[in-house]
């Protein structure tokens, strides 16, 4: 065993190469085995990032592994073994429909000095595994996907709310499993903060297995019914396109030949799209679009976030047209869709919102106002359970953007809709006005914003 390999956080520094998705709040890992291979750990379809970071090195992708059928992204395994001939890893219980090396508990796969064990995890996935990273006998770090993750464990309820307690007392036992390694071990989570598979609030994405002894929440319950409640209790919604991807990843994405493109239309094909069922989204920023929009449009400003939005609030079956600003990044709308399977892209507005209204064609707007500005109006947030929760203003109507589709009779007439900073709202509004709401306005800013502007104290908890 070299010096660099008896340390897990020296063989960090120098072999694992973390790829963070800040969108998505999961990192994915590029291993650098020392010879020219490299081992993917839970690669997304988007594989800009791992690209630039094997180049960078002289790495081939040797190996792809998968901790579990993703529900929050499609897998980019099945491109590794097309484009560098990867080995895919992953579990046989997960029945995936593509070549695959399937493993069960215990077996190991030879990195070529590195040996890689899987760990049967069940919790988050009845199939997940996480994966020990070993030199000899030799622990060196785990990744531990949706199972152990920094101060938290990932949600049991993806596979419908009535499995919910069975897998979280599976996930206790998976947690126990993994809390018995040596407390030097490196812990690799795929979700993080951020992530709607459930994680904890907190910068660091990476920890060991002694420190989450010490730390994490979960670890410290006294028992299994506890650790139950726990879990159970922190559960919030999740976008709607979860309930499609772990299917999808089974059967495994379609290889892409080359970088989809994102291509120009007329305002004339635009409304042929739109009549055939078409969504226009905007992906402008919040302010572009207020100033002038196509009325029906879907402001879902482009920023980390993108993705989660897109596949919560639009299906993936309707061809989807675009409108940019200038200077945005196309090939960015183009690939935060397609690694959530978003893919009857059918371009954008060439000439951007200027060309709508040169055509002859109406565009609406909306008021976008700071909190001196908001007046009595009822306000309306958006904002997640918790977020809600940590605190809100007095007598605020509470509906989570992601149900606010079905929900838009319960707004107030003449709301402000309020988020954090204004690009969450802005979203809601647009859902608004798509059902015929156009007595809104959206707040510039946030409830700290509204509270300081009208002397009001914010208030905790959900009011249930």
């Amino acid at each position: 065993m070299t010096p660099a390999l008896e340390d897990p956080m020296r063989f960090a520094d120098d072999h694992l190469i973390p790829l963070v998705d800040a969108g998505l709040g999961n990192s994915a890992y590029l291993v650098d085995l020392g010879d020219g291979r490299a081992l993917a750990v839970d690669a997304c379809r988007d594989l800009r990032a791992l690209r630039a970071a094997a180049e960078r090195r002289g790495l081939t992708v040797a190996y792809a592994a998968d901790t579990h059928l993703h529900a929050d992204f499609l897998s980019g395994a099945v491109q590794l073994a097309h484009d560098d001939g990867a080995q895919v890893l992953a579990s046989a219980a997960g029945r995936r429909a593509f070549p695959h090396v399937p493993l069960a508990d215990g077996d190991e796969t030879d990195l070529g000095g590195l040996t890689l064990r899987a760990l049967a995890t069940p919790g988050h996935t009845d199939e997940h595994l996480s994966f020990l990273l070993l030199d000899g006998d030799h622990a060196l770090g785990v990744f531990t996907g949706g199972s152990l993750i920094v101060n938290s464990a990932a949600r049991t309820d993806l596979l419908g709310a009535e499995r919910a307690e069975e897998l979280a007392r599976a996930q206790y036992r998976s947690l126990r499993r993994l809390a018995a390694l040596p407390d030097a071990t490196a812990v690799w989570p795929t979700h993080g903060a951020g992530s709607f598979c459930s994680a904890a609030e907190g910068a660091e994405r990476t920890s060991t297995v002694g420190a989450q002894k010490r730390t994490n929440p979960l670890l410290a319950a006294p028992d299994e019914d506890t650790f139950v409640r726990r879990l159970l209790a922190g559960l919030g919604s999740y976008p709607d396109y979860f309930d499609r991807l772990a299917e999808a990843n089974r059967r495994g994405p379609a290889v892409l030949s080359a970088a989809p493109l994102l291509p120009g239309l007329t305002p004339a094909q635009v409304k042929s799209l739109l009549a055939e069922g078409g969504y226009v989204v905007d992906v402008r920023p919040a302010a572009e679009y207020a100033a002038g929009h196509i009325p029906g449009a879907l402001s879902v400003p482009l920023r980390d976030q993108f993705a989660t939005w897109l596949g919560w609030l639009l299906p993936d079956t309707a061809p989807l047209v675009f409108i940019t600003g200038e200077g945005q990044d196309l090939s960015e709308i183009v690939w935060q869709a397609y690694k959530i399977g978003y893919e009857r892209l059918a371009g954008r507005l060439r000439g951007g919102m200027a060309a709508w209204p040169a055509d002859g064609n109406r565009q609406a707007t909306t008021a976008f106002v700071t909190a001196e500005r908001a007046g009595q109006r009822p306000y309306v947030d958006v904002r997640q359970e918790a977020e809600f929760a940590a605190g809100h203003v007095p007598g605020a109507v509470h509906i989570e953007l992601g149900g606010l589709a079905d929900r838009a009779a319960d707004a107030p007439d003449g709301p402000v809709v309020a988020c954090g900073h204004g690009e969450r709202a802005m979203t809601a509004a647009s859902l608004l006005e798509r059902a015929g709401r156009t007595d809104l306005a959206v707040l510039r800013g946030g409830p700290d914003d509204y509270a300081a502007a009208t002397g009001r104290r914010l208030v905790e908890g959900t009011g249930r």
